[in-house]
């Protein structure tokens, strides 16, 4: 999707630009590539920046009411230093590597309701622009593949996945938000946890898996949320058995928490992973509600995706409306600047 703008600031006559994304999805890590085209206006003008901002559309949670907001969460220069001649029509290429922690906007083609964009800033003869958005899709990683397959296969089922601001304690955690993927209960877990909640958080060197069980109180009961932490490389993830792997970590989450109430215990994961206990007194989410989480697992749950939250749908509106509504977010923040 392109998008163009003329420079407010600069009035009419002003210098155009369309930022053009090469077609497919990206992965998190990965090269971001595409072209920005900038078009003279009717006069020269210095461009002396162009940026590339990468913003989510993030839930907040903390206080008394859920709110939602744009966060902006990483920027590039891709250009400037040079004058654009009136009528002149100039192309940038640009690659530029996103966070290892980059959302995973869709699986197998099923968009899952995380809504990520690219938006374009030009600097000209000191006067900024913030420019229109592209939406970013990103695919899972494979090994962020594999273990939601095998989640999929055991018998879990998508319910939701959002941004929820805020940060995981006792991690590594980078951006100001964090992927919560939700699923319901495979069915031999069923009398134990309400829902799963899955949180990936990457790195160049390997991925801590954050998974939360989740199990509401009766009317005599409280509810209780126990999480484990388990570290997984990115080497031969084709070769291990993970249906095998995976349901060992919701095994040892379950009993962890049978043992130990809401706190965990240190313990160690399958393989090359390791699990690690955490409890109300380990994680927190940073002034975010303790326990939460919200996630999809895969092939055998694609169609709880197309059913559910994704097909390209948010709370109503089509994803494109949405990048649209961050770009509307963004100008009312300018202006309010």
């Amino acid at each position: 999707m392109v998008f163009k703008r003329l420079l407010g600031s600069l009035g009419v006559g002003g210098p155009t630009v369309d930022t053009v994304l090469d077609p497919g999805p990206v992965l998190p890590g990965g090269p971001l590539t595409g072209q920005v085209h900038l078009q003279g206006g009717k006069a020269d003008f210095e461009i002396e920046q162009i940026t590339l901002e990468l913003v989510a559309r993030v839930e907040d949670e903390r206080g008394d009411e859920e709110r939602e907001g744009v966060v902006l969460f990483d920027r590039f220069t891709v250009g400037g230093g040079f004058r654009l001649a009136e009528g002149e029509h100039r192309s940038l290429p640009f690659t530029a590597h996103l966070p290892w922690e980059t959302p995973v906007t869709e699986l197998y083609g099923q968009p899952l309701g995380i809504i990520l964009g690219v938006r374009t800033g030009l600097e000209v003869a000191g006067a900024k622009d913030k420019g229109d958005l592209d939406q970013l899709t990103v695919n899972p990683l494979p090994v962020q593949e594999a273990i939601l397959e095998a989640l999929g296969q055991l018998g879990f089922g998508f319910r939701s996945a959002d941004l929820e601001l805020g940060h995981v304690g006792g991690t590594g955690q980078r951006l100001p938000f964090y992927q919560e993927i939700e699923l319901s209960p495979a069915p031999q877990y069923a009398h134990a946890i309400n829902e799963l909640e899955v949180t990936f958080l990457a790195n160049a060197g390997g991925m801590d898996v954050v998974l939360e069980a989740d199990k509401r109180g009766g009317l005599f009961t409280s509810g209780e949320d126990a999480l484990t932490l388990f570290t997984v490389g990115y080497e031969g993830v084709e070769h291990r058995d993970w249906n095998t792997e995976v349901d060992a970590w919701i095994a040892q989450l379950v009993e962890r928490r049978a043992a130990y109430g809401s706190y965990g215990s240190y313990g160690h994961g399958g393989h090359d992973g390791h699990g690690h206990g955490y409890g109300h007194a380990d994680h927190h989410h940073d002034g975010h509600h303790d326990g939460g989480r919200s996630g999809p697992s895969t092939a055998a749950i694609v169609g709880g995706v197309a059913a559910g939250v994704a097909v390209g749908v948010v709370g109503g509106m089509v994803a494109a409306e949405v990048v649209d509504e961050i770009g509307d977010a963004f100008e009312d923040e300018e202006d309010e600047d």
